[in-house]
């Protein structure tokens, strides 16, 4: 098992009588691309703040680099490797982009002047722009460059390609790939976009209620579910939903859509005994993983 850049175990965390983490439990490999995913309210933000020392929980613990995060004496050391670009994309209004490039430098002894011009020229950034001139891609890019220049060995993104147009979200998700695959850094990132996270992560977590429901290695998650397509020559029993390894099952008169996290082979194989049933296996998607835990009527989005 690879080591932990960040590992949660038992957290909690209630402001007044919203219980905002309620046991949360994660771990998150070294050099992966780690998609942390809930509905709005599950927890993510919360945890992503205590991770980052700005809130304390009331019980529990979270590690990151191995060390403490409410541990005042490794605070600074655990937010010197670390990058955060937010959703609000905060920045100093008053500055241009060179102003705050030259305004970050001097907090990183190991600043890299050389990664510095290279995401200038790629993301092409124009240094003289004040920052509210900036397209809110533009500040994103920025911030992915300040967080890499000064050498962070953790990326932590919160909602990171939210509202910007696709062509921009293309380009960030290509970078952020190699710079895992350069580099090594571990990219740790929240978002509703399910189609940018199954493009680039290689492991996943699905929180909801305060609560790690599934989390593990996104090719391992997928390949336990499948969709079985049934159709039937007449109307099919109603106690399919009992077979081992059913998740749930969707009816349009004599067709069923199956789906299944354990013994698919199985269930396909007591299916083709229904009348004239003809049964076809499907691969999942990970929005598909995702609204199985906490869609329909446990999720608003």
């Amino acid at each position: 098992m690879s080591e932990a850049i960040i590992e949660i175990q038992g957290l909690r965390k209630s402001f007044g009588s919203h219980t905002a983490l309620d046991g949360l439990d994660l771990r998150v490999p070294a050099g992966s691309v780690f998609g942390f995913l809930g509905r709005n309210g599950a927890g993510k933000t919360t945890t992503i703040k205590h991770l980052l020392g700005l809130i304390k929980a009331d019980s529990g613990s979270a590690h990151v680099f191995g060390q403490p995060v409410d541990d005042r004496g490794a605070a600074v050391g655990i937010r010197r490797r670390i990058g955060f670009v937010t959703e609000e994309k905060d920045l100093y209004p008053y500055m241009t982009v060179d102003g705050m490039i030259r305004f970050t430098r001097p907090f990183f002894h190991g600043w890299r002047h050389d990664l510095e011009q290279r995401y200038l020229d790629l993301f092409a950034l124009p240094r003289d722009k004040l920052i509210p001139r900036l397209s809110k891609g533009m500040r994103s890019k920025l911030m992915i460059l300040l967080a890499i220049s000064h050498g962070a060995e953790l990326l932590i993104l919160d909602e990171p390609m939210e509202g910007l147009d696709p062509t921009v979200v293309e380009q960030l998700l290509r970078e952020l790939v190699a710079i895992t695959a350069e580099r090594g850094t571990t990219i740790f990132f929240s978002s509703h976009q399910l189609p940018d996270v199954e493009q680039i992560a290689d492991h996943v977590a699905i929180i909801d209620g305060g609560k790690t429901l599934l989390s593990g290695a996104l090719d391992d998650l997928k390949a336990r579910y499948q969709r079985l397509s049934v159709v039937c020559s007449a109307e099919p029993p109603s106690d399919v939903g009992r077979l081992d390894g059913v998740e749930s099952v969707r009816r349009s008169g004599r067709m069923l859509s199956v789906l299944v996290s354990r013994n698919a082979d199985a269930v396909a194989a007591q299916l083709r005994q229904l009348p004239g049933a003809l049964v076809e296996c499907f691969p999942v998607t990970l929005k598909e993983v995702f609204l199985e835990h906490v869609g329909n009527n446990k999720c608003s989005g």
